[in-house]
């Protein structure tokens, strides 16, 4: 352990295993979380919520009309990027799960963002009588519906991606949307926001202090919903739901998943409520067949900084000397969500840290091999696999969870591909 934080304080990459992982059973819920607040009845609920809404969202946004509403993403073969990984097939395939595709918000938070609003619009129309049927579900995108959303407003703390998901779906069932965005955020996202009619509040500081001032202001206002994405059970649901499409993606390609066949899945982690939502809902599925190993910037690691510390406190990467800089900005995060760390405290199989020059690395193989296009958070999964190339068989299914780029503008895509030399 000390020479672990050594490392880890020095902005070195570091790999942790989790020694808690597998004693207790996947049942289990977190002492806050009592009852089936987020047990497997909670995550169907939303799965079917998803459901329900799916022919508005059909009618609402163009691109999801193909899709008939369905909020979901491919699962890809990358071998040619496995080749230039240089990582053989003795310690088996490499898929993607191509989360940086999902249609109108580009990135993994189309999940759980799109949940939260989803679910705050279905109490709205209880409370108001819009609805008596589902089948009446497209009555909510008439005058009467939207005359009453606009009465209320729905605002998140964000570095990006979670503010554009809420801004977006918020915005267009005519809700009052605020993004309250920190100095991290790019230029470009708080751009598109704008476009859509969204209010976009900038803040000086980090993430945490941006959610603290959305908060702030949020409370002031009795028609304010603030989606809290270090404390939200709705947003976690969101990503949870994620592992039954997941499932039968890997039975239409004949993927097993049991003792002989582990899964190991690679996913960014910021504040970790999408990773740990999407790794909560898997183990649901899967139990401990699924191994989950999170991806942190070496200059802020917070999951890993809560896992080491424990449940009893509550620290910052800034406690352990790091600055929170990183080009990976819907990852620069100093403090981990509790929420999120406990429901992992024994799920979660590790964390590794790594380094921006990886990243833009692994993004500029990836577009040259697979002509994928993602941003630079969300390539951080490739590296856990050579941490654990010689534990692995054959048999190993690796999927990496690309959680978003592909709304990133070409000019600014093209940085990226010229990285270090912009």
């Amino acid at each position: 352990m000390p020479d672990l934080l050594t490392s880890l304080s020095a902005a070195l990459p570091v790999f942790w295993s989790n020694p808690l992982l597998n004693q207790k059973t996947q049942s289990d819920l977190p002492e806050h979380y009592e009852g089936n607040a987020i047990g497997l009845e909670a995550i169907r609920r939303a799965e079917k919520r998803f459901k329900t809404f799916a022919p508005l969202l059909a009618q609402l946004f163009p691109e999801l009309a193909t899709v008939n509403g369905q909020i979901e993403s491919d699962l890809v073969p990358v071998p040619a990027m496995q080749n230039a990984l240089e990582l053989p097939s003795t310690c088996g395939q490499l898929w993607v799960k191509a989360d940086h595709a999902l249609a109108v918000a580009g990135s993994v938070k189309a999940r759980g963002g799109f949940h939260e609003v989803l679910e705050v619009t279905e109490q709205i129309s209880q409370k108001h009588n819009l609805l008596s049927l589902e089948d009446d579900i497209l009555s909510l995108l008439q005058a009467p519906a939207r005359e009453v959303f606009s009465q209320y407003q729905i605002a998140v703390g964000s570095t990006g991606n979670l503010g554009m998901s809420i801004g977006v779906m918020a915005a267009a069932l005519g809700f009052r949307a605020v993004v309250h965005m920190s100095s991290e955020a790019k230029n470009w996202k708080k751009t598109r926001l704008r476009s859509l009619g969204v209010q976009v509040v900038e803040h000086f500081g980090d993430y945490e202090q941006a959610v603290f001032q959305g908060r702030l202001l949020a409370e002031s206002d009795p028609l304010c919903h603030f989606v809290d994405d270090e404390r939200s059970t709705s947003l976690f649901l969101g990503y949870a739901a994620s592992a039954f499409h997941f499932q039968k993606q890997l039975q239409e390609r004949c993927i097993q998943v049991d003792a002989g066949h582990p899964l190991c899945l690679y996913i960014p982690c910021g504040v970790g409520g999408a990773p740990s939502g999407i790794a909560w809902g898997l183990h649901h599925v899967f139990g401990r067949h699924v191994r989950c190993y999170f991806a942190e910037p070496v200059q802020s690691p917070c999951f890993l900084v809560q896992m080491l510390t424990g449940m009893t406190k509550h620290p910052s990467i800034y406690d352990f000397g790091l600055n929170n800089r990183t080009e990976a900005d819907g990852l620069a995060v100093p403090r981990a969500s509790l929420l999120a760390a406990e429901c992992m405290k024994s799920i979660l199989a590790g964390v590794f840290t790594v380094e921006d020059a990886t990243l833009f690395q692994h993004l500029q193989l990836l577009f040259s091999t697979e002509g994928i296009r993602i941003e630079p958070s969300a390539a951080a999964g490739f590296s856990g696999i050579r941490w654990l190339a010689d534990k692995c068989n054959p048999l190993t299914t690796h999927v990496v969870w690309t959680t978003g780029g592909s709304l990133v503008p070409d000019a600014e895509f093209q940085k990226f591909l010229a990285w270090p030399r912009f």
